[in-house]
């Protein structure tokens, strides 16, 4: 696994803009998929830009998730998903597949973006995390250092524009009648 994520890594380096599609949309799928994206990401020892934007895509899954389904799920499914996973989510994605798109595409579009202009890193063991317990940001801070510059990155990659984008989507694909009230709400 590790000689797989060596390649992942240098990939990233080369071709920073599709990779950074690749891997903030396979590990954000990964970390709302009933699997360990934690696991994964240090198996393949994920690092550097690849494993900064794998952190922005498991960051729009779950910020994604807790804004856009707020209406049915308030302040409790918000903290739950955003501080804690949007596996929660998944009996919800099987019945109504549309769900998933506003985080995803939310992904797509903040990978290459968090290694283009942000070149935010991370390492393996906060790349799969996301903001489950605010992991994925301190491993950003641990590569990057605790400076207003990653201060303000970390705020506005890992939280406002996964919010904003995930609440565009979702109210385009509400208008479109592809989200419906109640698709999202959680059983717990």
């Amino acid at each position: 696994m590790t000689g797989l994520g060596s390649i992942i890594n240098a990939a990233t380096e080369m071709q920073p803009f599709f990779m950074g599609i690749i891997d903030s949309v396979v590990m954000g799928l990964v970390l709302t998929a009933p699997i360990s994206s934690a696991a994964l990401a240090i198996m393949l020892e994920l690092d550097g830009l690849a494993a900064g934007a794998a952190t922005v895509g498991c960051c729009c899954q779950m910020i994604g998730f807790a804004v856009i389904s707020y209406r049915e799920n308030k302040v409790s499914g918000l903290i739950a998903q955003g501080l804690g996973t949007s596996m929660l989510q998944v009996p919800n994605i099987v019945r109504k597949p549309w769900i998933i798109l506003p985080p995803t595409l939310a992904s797509a579009i903040l990978g290459p973006i968090s290694i283009t202009l942000f070149k935010m890193t991370n390492n393996p063991s906060g790349a799969g995390m996301g903001t489950s317990g605010l992991v994925g940001q301190i491993g950003t801070f641990t590569t990057m250092g605790f400076t207003l510059d990653t201060l303000l990155s970390v705020l506005l990659l890992h939280f406002i524009l996964p919010a904003l984008l995930s609440l565009l989507f979702a109210f385009i694909l509400r208008r479109l009648g592809k989200i419906k009230n109640g698709d999202m709400k959680l059983e717990v």
